[in-house]
């Protein structure tokens, strides 16, 4: 029988609230891993002597203070001072985001925001632990295209072509969206402008309530099967929960645009050699 994940959930300094922590400590239970917790009001030191006299697999931090930016990297200190910095720290709780370069640079190795799923924390740690049984989803390669939204591509592709000089690489209808695309160029990227064929067509509507405009940003991304499982699991909105066909030969979904602060984004993964 697999040994259960342990996980001190610890709070360090003068912080006196720990309902999140406990919401925590309970989900990470809920997931099947044992969870330790040390209470309020904890030093570096203390934390760093449970983590080791209860051998746990990971230490999670939590901080409301403002404290993080010292006590966080304590623990990590006193991990190494005792020959533990193999036991990995993660942390959260209110965490500027200009505080978390600064928190990965000293060693904490995730910081998750107050915005952070229960299920992408439980699902991080199980593949810190055992990372040869867990799925790794790396992140997205790089922006595939920009989708813009237009009436008629011919008269919108003189202001890319003649004024801002970039190459059209191509046209093509994709018949099962409803849209004709034009490929244009730009660095390792490309803008794509979709004009409506199918007054069915998303496109289409889009036109008709926001008027002309960027659409979406398209994000080339391996795996897509997989990683929308993963997002699934994680409860994110998805619009396509499997892949279909899109434009350039390649498979796509699409995020739903609350997941995104109202961004909608498309994932797409192309044939090899045809990107």
């Amino acid at each position: 029988m697999e040994q259960k994940i342990r996980v001190l959930i610890a709070k360090p300094g003068l912080d006196g609230h720990d309902r999140g922590a406990l919401v925590i400590a309970q989900a990470l239970r809920d997931h099947g891993m044992e969870v330790i917790y040390t209470g309020l009001r904890q030093s570096p030191l203390q934390i760093v002597q449970a983590a080791i006299q209860e051998d746990v697999d990971v230490i999670g931090l939590s901080s409301l203070s403002g404290a993080h930016r010292t006590l966080f990297p304590k623990v990590v200190e006193e991990l190494e001072k005792r020959n533990a910095g193999d036991i990995p720290v993660v942390g959260g709780g209110v965490i500027p985001s200009e505080d978390i370069p600064f928190l990965l640079e000293k060693g904490v190795r995730k910081i998750f925001t107050s915005g952070s799923s229960t299920v992408a924390l439980a699902q991080y740690i199980q593949r810190l632990v055992h990372p040869k049984e867990s799925t790794i989803i790396k992140p997205p390669e790089k922006i595939a295209h920009i989708g813009i939204a237009v009436h008629s591509i011919e008269h919108a592709l003189g202001f890319y072509t003649d004024v801002l000089g970039l190459p059209l690489e191509g046209v093509e209808e994709v018949k099962s969206e409803g849209v004709k695309v034009a490929f244009i160029r730009i660095g390792e990227t490309r803008i794509e402008l979709l004009e409506s064929i199918e007054d069915t067509s998303a496109i289409h509507q889009f036109l008709s309530k926001k008027g002309e405009g960027i659409h979406h940003i398209a994000l080339e991304a391996g795996d897509l099967e997989s990683r929308l499982k993963a997002y699934r699991d994680q409860g994110v909105p998805l619009i396509n929960e499997t892949p279909k066909s899109g434009a350039n030969n390649s498979s796509i979904a699409f995020i739903h645009p609350k997941a995104a602060n109202g961004v909608l984004f498309e994932l797409c993964q192309h044939t090899e050699g045809t990107e």
